[in-house]
């Protein structure tokens, strides 16, 4: 698709709060929150020329590598929320967007993410192969305090849960979507805590790609305020989950 004669490098985007995205206690579900996110992202992408149909045609599409989610309150039903994207840098197979989410002028979540360009015929990064130059780029414009890292999993670890991958857990690319490896670990969790909003921030590292019927497993380690949750295939850590509690 062309680039869209709309296209701005700071998209603005509208969502009302259905209530299939909600929890028991009427708001938004955090796996659902991602999704609402990584859809405004698409949708920038998808006006300013680089979505996944666009990059389909050389066998590419943008894949999750790193995500760090900083919330101070959750939307609930009916709530319309603004979210508004941005690049922070983009270069050859790599970029940083931003995001933030707004309800009635007041910013609730703000959230930075690492994209690769993957090829989805031989599996690896490589470069963009489309054009990118009109994208203004905003390096010293953060949407979070703190930017996203790299999960450290060198500690001892309990195995909590073990799951084999099924089709709903795929996307269009053809493995476990990213929010399912979220809903995996989030299910483990005290939902006393999930219900009542300890969530202060989260992390999230994507490591391996996981397929159709391949056979994880979840470990946990918890302590005061962080909870650390990684998703091993064959003693391969695949994912990394970092939730730090209020």
């Amino acid at each position: 698709m062309p680039i869209s004669p709309n296209f701005t490098s700071i998209l603005s985007k509208e969502w009302e709060i259905n209530f299939t995205q909600c929890a028991p206690n009427g708001y938004l579900k955090y796996t659902e929150l991602c999704n609402i996110l990584q859809m405004t992202a698409a949708a920038h992408s998808e006006v300013g020329g680089i979505s996944f149909t666009d990059m389909q045609e050389y066998n590419q599409a943008w894949v999750l590598s790193r995500m760090r989610v900083e919330v101070s309150e959750l939307p609930q039903w009916r709530d319309v929320v603004t979210v508004k994207t941005w690049i922070n840098s983009l270069e050859n197979s790599r970029s940083v967007r931003a995001l933030e989410m707004y309800v009635n002028g007041k910013k609730i979540v703000g959230s930075e993410t690492f994209w690769a360009v993957f090829n989805t015929e031989i599996r690896r990064p490589e470069a963009l192969a489309l054009p990118y130059e009109h994208f203004e780029l905003f390096p010293d414009n953060k949407a979070t305090q703190e930017t996203f890292s790299k999960i450290s999993l060198n500690h001892d670890k309990e195995m909590v849960f073990q799951k084999t991958v099924r089709l709903s857990d795929l996307d269009i690319v053809n493995h476990a979507n990213n929010v399912k490896y979220l809903e995996w670990c989030l299910d483990l969790v005290d939902e006393t805590k999930i219900l009542n909003q300890k969530i202060e921030s989260f992390e999230m590292n994507f490591i391996k790609e996981l397929s159709l019927k391949n056979e994880v497993v979840i470990h946990e380690k918890s302590e005061e305020n962080t909870t650390i949750f990684s998703i091993t295939k064959e003693d391969k850590s695949c994912f990394a989950l970092q939730l730090n509690w209020k």
